[in-house]
């Protein structure tokens, strides 16, 4: 949803992304979590009924998840993508994987298989991910999400002061640029 909202409004405002690997519940087990067990409660058929009214403009069909997979290695895997220029590709086919198809991004043998469709090396994905040279740019991430408050994905930050958080309609995320752009002229 996010990719498409930005490749939609790159069509009329010159933008400039940069997509970052952030791990929203760092806790989650590594076998994942029932989100049932994790957010006590909550409506997952509402959730799920916002998701797909703001995906279907996209193209996008949310299915409904019952795990909160462990992400961690699904981004690692994604920074590895990002160094082999593969970026796009993986982002869209774990994407895909996790909201569409509700399969568990945090199984390794996933994350090979799509990197493989993705054109990407198996051999040396598994190498990274069991060594986590990717693991500081995570890190890194994280503390960049701390300094601008971030809690939710997608947030967009632009001009490196606004943020703005959650998957927003292409109307409103309009209008927030035409707001910010007008601000910045008149500073």
């Amino acid at each position: 949803m996010g990719k498409g909202l930005v490749d939609e409004l790159k069509k009329e405002f010159e933008i400039e992304d940069e997509w970052l690997p952030m791990e929203i519940h760092p806790g989650t087990p590594q076998e994942g979590v029932l989100l049932e067990e994790k957010f006590p409660g909550f409506d997952r058929e509402a959730m799920y009924a916002n998701l797909r009214r703001s995906g279907a403009p996209y193209g996008i069909d949310f299915g409904t998840m019952k795990v909160l997979s462990n992400s961690r290695k699904a981004l690692e895997a994604g920074e590895f993508a990002r160094e082999h220029g593969k970026f796009d590709e993986y982002h869209e086919l774990i994407f895909h994987a996790y909201f569409t198809e509700t399969r568990d991004i945090g199984e390794v043998e996933l994350l090979v298989e799509l990197a493989q469709k993705a054109g990407l090396d198996a051999d040396e994905l598994r190498a990274a991910l069991e060594d986590g040279r990717y693991l500081p740019r995570l890190e890194s991430t994280l503390d960049l999400a701390h300094h601008y408050g971030i809690t939710g994905t997608p947030t967009f930050v632009i001009n490196n002061k606004y943020a703005l958080v959650g998957a927003q309609p292409l109307d409103r995320m309009r209008a927030a640029l035409r707001q910010i752009a007008a601000e910045e002229q008149a500073e």
